[in-house]
């Protein structure tokens, strides 16, 4: 799949009015940049706040590589949001079996010419109470293992103290820093035999989480919990908004994110 006219004319558009944007709301620090492959390539970032898509797309557009997310397919029925979407080739993604399978073709199809995917395996914005990566879904395993894509493992930190997570305005002041950190591609090699069946795309999820974590670490200068945070152990929901009980901003029941 590759960009048409409108598609890179409309990413022109979109730098024009984010990129100043992002430099006003936080400073930036970006790392390992030149581990992001020529071809087609698949990213995985962590995800703990609304505003990551911003940060990570920023990255990958000013490689001149034009991101293409997997979204959420109800933000293509918002007006105007739904519209820019669409012109720049972002990629909805169902919930339903057959929807996925559909999301995952026109994905391959951009990363078989070449283009950007970024794919966030948890699904959502992380539950873990300290914003550690939680177990991913196996999407991105799919997806890399169908076409043989590299999938480069990313971590950030900082956008969250500017908008936290589910937040309703800006903390702007003091001054933050948004950091992104690109890893070396994730080995995958010892899944190339195998069927692509539960187990192994399990697996081979537990491996690119375990980069991402990994990297992550290195970013916050902690250790990450032994135990990566399960949603379903916790008994919340795997999709939506979600927020701690006892929160200023807690809503009485999960709300769509």
């Amino acid at each position: 799949m590759k960009e048409s006219a409108k598609s890179r004319a409309t990413f022109i558009l979109l730098a024009g009015l984010a990129r100043p944007l992002m430099n006003i709301l936080m400073s930036k620090k970006w790392e390992g940049l030149e581990k992001l492959p020529a071809g087609g390539f698949i990213a995985v970032p962590n995800h703990c706040t609304e505003i990551d898509p911003i940060v990570v797309g920023h990255m990958v557009y000013n490689q001149k590589r034009p991101p293409h997310f997997l979204a959420k397919s109800g933000l293509f029925k918002v007006p105007v949001l739904g519209a820019l979407l669409r012109s720049t080739n972002q990629i909805p993604v169902e919930r339903s079996t057959a929807g996925a399978n559909r999301s995952l073709q026109i994905a391959k199809e951009v990363v078989d010419a070449g283009g950007a995917i970024i794919i966030y395996p948890e699904g959502t914005l992380t539950r873990d109470p300290d914003l550690w990566p939680m177990k991913g879904h196996t999407g991105a395993a799919r997806l890399a293992l169908q076409t043989g894509a590299p999938v480069v493992p990313v971590a950030q930190w900082g956008a969250h103290e500017v908008f936290p997570r589910y937040a309703k305005r800006f903390h702007v002041f003091p001054r933050k820093t948004a950091r992104v950190l690109v890893g070396e591609p994730v080995d995958l090699s010892a899944f190339a035999d195998r069927p692509l069946d539960r187990a192994t795309l399990t697996e081979a999820t537990d491996v690119i989480m375990d980069a991402i974590t990994a990297l992550l670490e290195t970013l916050r200068g902690e250790t990450a919990p032994s135990e990566r945070w399960d949603p379903a152990v916790h008994k919340q929901s795997k999709h939506g908004r979600f927020v701690e009980r006892g929160s200023a901003d807690a809503p009485d029941t999960e709300e769509s994110q």
